[in-house]
């Protein structure tokens, strides 16, 4: 089996895969055909059953591992399988563990990380509310740790919520030691909890997929409504505080169209959408190379960026000058 990371076009695939999902179409002439993507620990791609009554493909489910043969073609600049033989596989035939995304980081040393920020929080409320998500709610803890930060697009694997997060921290603090018109207590606290809803707003792996509640409310308003929970059950917890942090939470999206109920009101509410944007969009953009391989060229239009990319033609290290 080959990953789906090493997988090029007009290549023979053959192996054992997660079906992540399955549903069946129909082309414009009427004929029947399946939709499926396929998954690994590497990522996904796209499949077709354009005979699905055909000798050889046997009847599965999503979330199930099917042994799978097919063609690797390319479809408007990306690969898509062309199956042409499919069975369900049995337990004992394929190691589980090779079919879910995982972050490259040490979750440990992360969550380190994150807490070592909760620690450094001076405002005694904001330092309550984040020692009551992330130090005394193990189900919670268990639950951020575990989650992808998106269905796809970045993050979408174990630790992604948890690895976006830091990131997304680690750039806060950076804006507040290069502009003192930051509130460091509050913009910080707004980082660490601005994904909080997603533990709610999407389902674990090998799901990983909306919730009833990540459809009808979303992990924006989720967030929110966490924080004034957990808000009221500190006593004195200012209104004033509350109404801030949550205004961060609610604009961190930086636009009504992109999903923030709210546009930035407060430069921390501001700081915090540059910093959750410019994570995002990297991120996007890492996976898009790595998927890339060692394709050098332009790798085709992206509708996320309405653009076409390729890797600076620049040497990593030195110059022909040995600068």
């Amino acid at each position: 089996m080959k990953f789906i990371n090493e997988l090029h076009e007009g290549e023979k695939l053959s192996g054992i895969y997660l079906c992540k999902h399955k549903q069946a179409a129909v082309t414009k002439n009427g004929k029947p055909y399946e939709n499926v993507i396929l998954q690994d620990k590497t990522g996904t791609i796209d499949a077709k059953i354009w005979d699905p009554n055909s000798l050889g493909i046997d009847e599965f489910d999503s979330l199930d591992y099917i042994d799978v043969v097919g063609d690797v073609n390319s479809f408007q600049g990306s690969l898509q399988v062309s199956i042409k033989r499919v069975r369900k596989a049995s337990e004992g035939e394929y190691e589980p563990g090779n079919y879910l995304p995982v972050s490259s980081q040490n979750p440990e040393v992360m969550y380190k990380s994150l807490l070592s920020y909760v620690a450094g929080i001076k405002n005694p409320y904001l330092h309550r509310l984040l020692v009551s998500f992330f130090e005394e709610d193990e189900d919670f803890a268990k639950r951020f740790q575990g989650n992808s930060a998106a269905k796809s697009v970045h993050h979408g694997f174990i630790g992604g919520l948890l690895e976006h997060t830091l990131s997304v921290v680690n750039l806060c603090d950076y804006y507040c030691k290069t502009y003192p018109i930051l509130n460091r207590d509050l913009l910080l606290t707004a980082a660490m909890l601005h994904d909080i809803g997603k533990t709610e707003e999407l389902s674990p792996f090998p799901m990983n997929d909306y919730t009833d509640d990540g459809q009808l409310l979303g992990h924006i308003m989720i967030g929110a409504e966490r924080i004034h929970d957990k808000a009221r059950e500190i006593p004195g917890f200012p209104k004033k505080l509350e109404s801030e942090l949550k205004h961060c939470i609610l604009a961190h999206h930086g636009e009504l169209e992109y999903g923030s109920p709210k546009k930035p009101a407060l430069p921390e509410a501001l700081a915090l959408n540059l910093a959750d944007n410019t994570d995002a969009k990297m991120e996007t953009l890492t996976e898009m190379f790595a998927s890339a391989g060692q394709q050098k060229e332009w790798i085709g239009y992206n509708r996320l960026f309405e653009s076409n990319f390729r890797k600076a033609s620049c040497e990593q290290e030195g110059s022909v000058h040995g600068i």
